[in-house]
């Protein structure tokens, strides 16, 4: 996808992920004939959290009744394995094991079940034996099989989303970093590193950036961005064969990440994690990754010190797993004792970008902010690649409220 040529739009969306392509291609079906440009500053889409990611498609289960995570993780969840399928993209709905270890976090595992209920999705107790019939080698002493859980290469669906944008006279500018937008009589003029672009209304998607595009376009926000490495590690050899598909542990409640699960993925790859630990950059792969102006945004930033002071427990363990493979290792063995440490290796990192408030609350839920006609995703992690489609259609709907001229008037 080469830079487009349009200096003047309807809208402009900044981030060419899965969600921003998704509201892209939603707007256009909402508004025949409506001018829209992706902006993204990599040389392709999907670069950072889309393409970084385990594949999985989430069936609903882990998010609070009522939320717009719960709501749309089960709807997008249908919605994204149908567009898989119309595109030939691959997919599949293999299931998955939530696995309680000890009989202290069979409370959590019954919790859980009645939370999946709740949402409107099947699932399934199971016995120590009964587990086993999904997945030999597992260790437990109870467990959920949900069957609606899916894997699907999001990376390929974010290039299907790009490919058909540009074939409805839409465009996705790769290649493109947007800059300061300030306000114009007419809307927004947006500089960007190949020109300036002039839009009537401006959408941030921009992930692990969304704070300050935000800010840049003046919209006011009292979370910020930090972003959380997740480390992986591939399982080779013999020890692959222990793991048919996707088992995970209990979550802790208390945080917002799964804890290390063992998956095996579209292409037979199996890989253990991920961890969680602050990233020294926002896309600060691997400890080496240091940037200073990312370092200091996350310790200015009077929510961080409230978080580590709240999390440091958790964070801990955390971060002797990133450091240590054998204490990472023993965590993928609470699930499936017979892993060999010598069948796992180190394997490419993840970001998650995590709003954060003052008060050092990681926000649970997806997060959209109003700004003058502009509106931003101030907070889209997991499940949001499974949610991106009906992400990206509420995202439409709502600038199509904020812009649609009246009846008879010309878009």
């Amino acid at each position: 996808m080469a830079p487009g040529t349009r200096t003047r739009v309807d809208v402009v969306v900044v981030g060419g992920g899965i969600i921003g392509l998704a509201t892209a291609d939603a707007l256009m079906t909402r508004l025949p004939g409506v001018t829209v440009s992706v902006l993204e500053k990599e040389a392709s889409v999907a670069t950072h959290q889309t393409g970084r990611n385990s594949g999985v498609v989430h069936a609903g289960i882990y998010y609070a009744p009522g939320s717009m995570k719960a709501d749309l993780a089960v709807r997008g969840g249908d919605r994204l394995i149908e567009f898989c399928a119309e595109h030939g993209i691959a997919h599949d709905r293999c299931g998955k094991l939530v696995v309680a270890t000890t009989d202290a976090q069979r409370p959590r595992l019954d919790a859980l079940a009645e939370r999946a209920r709740a949402n409107g999705v099947a699932v399934t107790s199971l016995t120590p034996d009964a587990a086993r019939e999904h997945e030999p080698h597992v260790a437990c002493v109870a467990a959920l099989h949900v069957a609606a859980t899916g894997r699907a290469d999001f990376a390929g669906v974010a290039h299907a989303l790009a490919e058909r944008i540009i074939a409805e006279g839409g465009e996705v500018r790769t290649g493109t970093t947007a800059g300061r937008a300030r306000p114009t009589p007419g809307g927004w003029k947006v500089e960007t590193t190949s020109g300036s672009v002039h839009a009537r209304f401006l959408v941030g998607c921009a992930g692990l950036h969304a704070d300050r595009v935000a800010r840049r376009s003046g919209a006011s926000s009292d979370v910020r961005i930090l972003a959380f490495r997740g480390e992986y590690l591939d399982v080779i050899g013999q020890s692959a064969d222990l793991v048919h598909g996707l088992v995970y542990p209990v979550p802790d409640p208390r945080f917002p990440f799964l804890g290390v699960h063992l998956t095996r993925g579209l292409d037979g790859h199996v890989h253990a994690g991920p961890n969680a630990v602050l990233a020294l950059a926002r896309e600060g792969y691997r400890w080496s990754d240091v940037s200073l102006r990312d370092l200091a945004s996350t310790l200015t930033w009077p929510g961080t010190a409230r978080l580590v002071g709240r999390y440091w427990r958790p964070g801990f363990d955390e971060m002797v797993r990133s450091l240590s493979r054998r204490h990472f290792i023993a965590a993928a063995q609470q699930l499936v004792p017979n892993l060999d440490a010598a069948d796992v290796t180190r394997a490419p990192a993840g970001v998650r970008a995590q709003a954060v408030d003052r008060r050092g609350a990681l926000l649970d839920d997806f997060h959209l902010v109003d700004g003058e006609r502009s509106l931003h995703v101030l907070n889209a992690p997991s499940p949001a690649a499974t949610a991106s489609l009906e992400i990206g259609a509420l995202v439409a709907d709502r600038v199509v409220r904020l812009i649609a001229p009246g009846p008879g008037a010309p878009w």
